[in-house]
């Protein structure tokens, strides 16, 4: 006989109906706790077998130390706990190029690197393109003059992906300058006004 409505053999005596409501209230509740466990770039929480190591990174010239987990992506650790937040996370797969950074100059998805391994290797962030005093890198006052970025989530990508491309070739190209920073994506798809930007941004460093 179904006992859907007596409490025949239910723990505390519930019915069919409370039990099966408890179960999938229980699953509910585990289920937002790990969907919000955390802001995006947050570092992971340890977990069993993982364990945090001290490590000194050379980042924007400073040196840091930081508690770092094994599996820690660069971008976890600049964001989460060195609260370098211009950095952005897009994609997490390496595939926008919003969280580039330069490792010993040439540009990085920082996504995509795990921490331990950039330890004495110089990192560079967008927090680290103004100079002290608060003076733009003339690649953030070309952008900023010609307005070159909308929402400008993916700006810091573009400024540090276009730092690191000029180095190796000073004076681009508009199509050069396309080419090489091609590995970053924009969501507002204004491309004109960024190459825009970054070409003027390119020529103020040219003058010094």
């Amino acid at each position: 006989m179904c006992d859907c409505e007596t409490g025949a053999n239910r723990p505390g005596g519930m019915t069919r109906r409370q039990f099966i409501k408890s179960v999938i209230a229980a699953g509910v509740v585990s289920f937002s706790g790990s969907l919000f466990a955390g802001p995006a770039g947050a570092g992971p929480k340890a977990t069993s077998g993982g364990v945090e190591r001290l490590l000194t990174l050379n980042v924007n010239g400073q040196q840091r130390r930081v508690d770092v987990m094994p599996n820690e992506t660069l971008a976890q650790t600049l964001r989460g706990k060195l609260g370098l937040t211009g950095l952005k996370i897009g994609c997490d797969r390496a595939e926008c190029g919003a969280c580039t950074v330069l490792i010993d100059d040439v540009p990085q998805y920082s996504c995509s690197l795990l921490t331990h391994s950039v330890r004495g290797r110089k990192i560079l962030t967008v927090e680290g393109l103004a100079r002290a005093d608060g003076t733009l890198h003339p690649l953030q006052r070309g952008a900023l003059e010609e307005q070159a970025f909308q929402c400008g989530y993916c700006a810091p990508g573009f400024l540090l992906a276009t730092l690191g491309y000029l180095k190796t070739n000073p004076a681009p190209t508009r199509q050069e300058l396309a080419h090489g920073i091609s590995g970053n994506l924009c969501r507002c798809q204004d491309y004109d006004k960024i190459l825009t930007g970054l070409m003027r941004g390119a020529a103020y460093m040219r003058e010094g």
